[in-house]
């Protein structure tokens, strides 16, 4: 679901409770929170020029902290200002900005309250959103499914922005670091929002190649075996450079 159509959350207090009055406490962000909101626009605008989302559909959050940024409700990504910074604490109560958090917040706060990840990426990519809709599982079609921790789960469909859609997500993200969000999209999250956007990325590229080779008639692609997948997740420990 779209941000731009998630009118009724645009005229409540996301501290719980009655009607947004624009009153209560809000500092001014921290130089270390201001540069992370840099970051945080610019992995967003990265979502929508890559074509992972259309529109104000998706967003991103970075946490700082207690205090989680995140992208707003409605609101292009290149419009955002330096002076637009967004955030929440971790129970959800906001402490940066006025510009009403987005609707998939329960989601994200979700992941930071349980996770130790620092960024999350949420997406509507089209060839992700389409595998979400025929299977419960990405099948194994590449070895790069061990870089998000394993097979990559679909979690059960539930409304948009709710508590119920959190509680789906987490359990498919039990020991992974992505997931499918049936007839929905992506979620991942990572140590940074480099890390978290390259896993978006890599889960929609793997559901691309998935749904391409089942395309050809007459034919079955080949998946690894569990035993394969260990393998290239031993080999990934030593992956890279060291700094």
């Amino acid at each position: 679901m779209a941000e731009r159509r998630d009118d009724e959350r645009d005229t409540r207090d996301v501290r719980g409770g009655g009607p947004d009055t624009g009153e209560g406490p809000r500092r001014s962000a921290r130089p270390e929170e201001a540069r992370a909101w840099e970051e945080l626009v610019a992995t967003a605008r990265r979502t929508v020029a890559d074509g992972l989302v259309v529109g104000t559909s998706g967003n991103v959050s970075v946490r700082v902290g207690d205090t989680v940024l995140v992208t707003p409700s409605g609101v292009p990504y290149d419009r955002l200002t330096p002076a637009e910074v967004t955030g929440v604490d971790l129970d959800g109560r906001q402490v940066l900005g006025t510009l009403v958090p987005t609707s998939e917040l329960p989601m994200h706060l979700a992941v930071h309250r349980t996770t130790d990840a620092r960024a999350v990426v949420h997406t509507h990519a089209v060839h992700a959103t389409a595998v979400s809709t025929l299977v419960t599982e990405l099948p194994l079609i590449h070895y790069m499914a061990a870089a998000l921790g394993g097979p990559v789960r679909v979690a059960p469909y539930a409304t948009y922005g709710t508590d119920e859609l959190a509680g789906n997500m987490l359990r498919a993200l039990a020991g992974r670091s992505g997931c499918l969000l049936q007839n929905h999209g992506t979620v991942t999250h990572g140590a940074t929002l480099d890390q978290a956007y390259d896993r978006t990325a890599q889960l929609e590229w793997m559901c691309r190649l998935w749904l391409t080779a089942t395309s050809v008639p007459g034919l079955t692609p080949s998946l690894l075996s569990g035993r394969q997948l260990a393998e290239v997740e031993e080999r990934l420990r030593g992956y890279g450079q060291r700094r």
